[in-house]
């Protein structure tokens, strides 16, 4: 993730609480995926082609995860499926990642970037 961060804390009246960046951006591809129009999430080219290269398996590929002072910023990158509104389903994808995240993990969310990287087109099946 970014910064070599790897866990936000947050202080609690029983101890502190530390959520895990790989735990948030799985959080937000959940949240993508579920949106209608919404092909598949898309690695960028850079970290994500690094961590594949390296072996380690990423289960969260196209998600970014930034720690701004008392909030976190999300940077996501996707494919839209042919015949959606691109701008329609990238609001959609905003709005789904926001609330799961803050819902989810109390945490305060600046910002959620949709980076469209491609269009997906789905296969007749063989017809």
């Amino acid at each position: 993730m970014s910064d070599g961060k790897e866990y936000i804390s947050r202080p609690d009246e029983l101890g502190n609480i530390h959520i895990s960046e790989e735990v948030l951006a799985v959080i937000a591809a959940a949240a993508a995926m579920e949106v209608e129009g919404v092909g598949s999430l898309s690695a960028n080219l850079g970290s994500d082609i690094a961590e594949l290269l390296g072996g380690k398996k990423n289960l969260s590929k196209g998600i970014h995860i930034t720690v701004e002072e008392e909030s976190i910023r999300v940077d996501l990158s996707l494919l839209i499926k042919y015949g959606y509104t691109i701008l329609d389903v990238a609001k959609e994808v905003q709005t789904a990642v926001y609330h799961a995240i803050e819902n989810t993990s109390g945490l305060t969310v600046a910002c959620v970037n949709v980076h469209v990287s491609g269009i997906s087109f789905e296969r007749d099946g063989g017809k």
